[in-house]
């Protein structure tokens, strides 16, 4: 079983900066990708950002210039830097791990139960 955490959600004013951290771990072989999606009252979750084990990172247009993914893979972690946000950001913000299991081997895909990020204007 593989279980994913978040941290870092909150209020913040337009134009300042947030991070949003997440931690994955339980029966672990590997963790392949990691990235974050988000979902606004009424929208669809989309992708914000998203990150091979290489290193290799894409972004949504929206946020592209704006928002920073990284990861640490010996701590099995993932953080997204968010800078000039903007209300539109506002949403829940989700991690998604793909990883390897240490029993069986398993290809398997997990969700963090979401950190809410608020832009006020």
């Amino acid at each position: 079983q593989v279980n994913v955490a978040e941290s870092g959600g909150g209020l913040v004013q337009a134009g300042g900066p947030l991070r949003l951290s997440c931690t994955a771990s339980g029966s672990i072989f590997r963790v392949d990708a990691m990235g974050w999606y988000r979902q606004a009252p009424g929208k669809q979750r989309e992708l914000v950002a998203g990150i091979t084990r290489g290193g290799s990172a894409n972004y949504a247009d929206s946020v592209k210039g704006r928002f920073t993914i990284s990861r640490d893979n010996a701590k099995n972690t993932v953080s997204l830097q968010m800078n000039s946000l903007k209300p539109e950001d506002t949403a829940v913000y989700y991690c998604n791990v793909r990883s390897v299991t240490s029993l069986g081997l398993k290809t398997v895909e997990d969700w963090g139960q979401g950190t809410l990020v608020t832009v006020s204007s």
